[in-house]
């Protein structure tokens, strides 16, 4: 199977570590979805990543999918969120959080990158989003004092927030500063130390399409 996008993207690189927790093989193909909007379009017209092409030639689009997907081909004592429950239902809480934390950072990213002239009045609006959202994400990792979220074991939750912090604090350095929430900040470290979050990383970059 192939994973598009680069891993910058702290969607893309969710997958990819769940990808190499779980011993599935990938392919990857690092396409930008702006330098290589055309190279992505054939396999997703939304043009966005990440986006799994399966060994069938299926193509999976959304990281909630995809990840879904592969905890479906690992069957439900492998997979990295709990089955059903309380845990199930706190870690799906937590990972809509982090995912909405991105996608408003992502906007902040491309406000600055793709205008003149930011909107000012959004730009509050999203940094609010992303702080409110970070704000409960500390508050949830703050009252755990196990390694990771559901005790010793990494998952699905912890992969995301970790991406997310990591994203946050390089994409908008200056705008948010991770000091503000020491809690995730002890977590997205103890993650990064993990050797698939060193092998799957890359230093955030954007340019503006041409």
């Amino acid at each position: 199977m192939q994973l598009i996008g680069q891993y910058d993207s702290p969607f893309v690189r969710r997958v990819a570590i769940a990808l190499r927790l779980y011993g599935i093989a990938f392919e990857h193909w690092p396409w930008s979805t702006f330098g290589d909007a055309d190279r992505i379009a054939p396999f997703n017209p939304l043009r966005r990543v990440p986006t799994l092409v399966l060994d069938d030639g299926t193509v999976i689009a959304d990281s909630w999918a995809i990840i879904d997907i592969l905890d479906q081909m690992v069957g439900p004592e492998r997979a990295l969120i709990a089955a059903s429950g309380p845990d199930r239902l706190e870690a799906m809480r937590l990972i809509g959080l982090a995912a909405g934390a991105a996608d408003k950072s992502v906007a902040l990213v491309y406000e600055r990158v793709l205008r003149d002239a930011p909107l000012e009045a959004w730009v509050a609006r999203c940094r609010g989003q992303v702080g409110g959202a970070l704000d409960l994400i500390e508050a949830a990792r703050a009252s755990r004092a196990s390694p990771w979220l559901f005790g010793d074991r990494i998952g699905h939750a912890d992969i995301i927030l970790a991406a997310v912090g990591r994203f946050v604090g390089e994409a908008l350095e200056g705008v948010f500063d991770m000091g503000a929430w020491p809690a995730l900040a002890a977590h997205c470290a103890r993650a990064e130390a993990m050797a698939e979050f060193q092998e799957l990383s890359q230093p955030f970059k954007v340019a503006a399409p041409k």
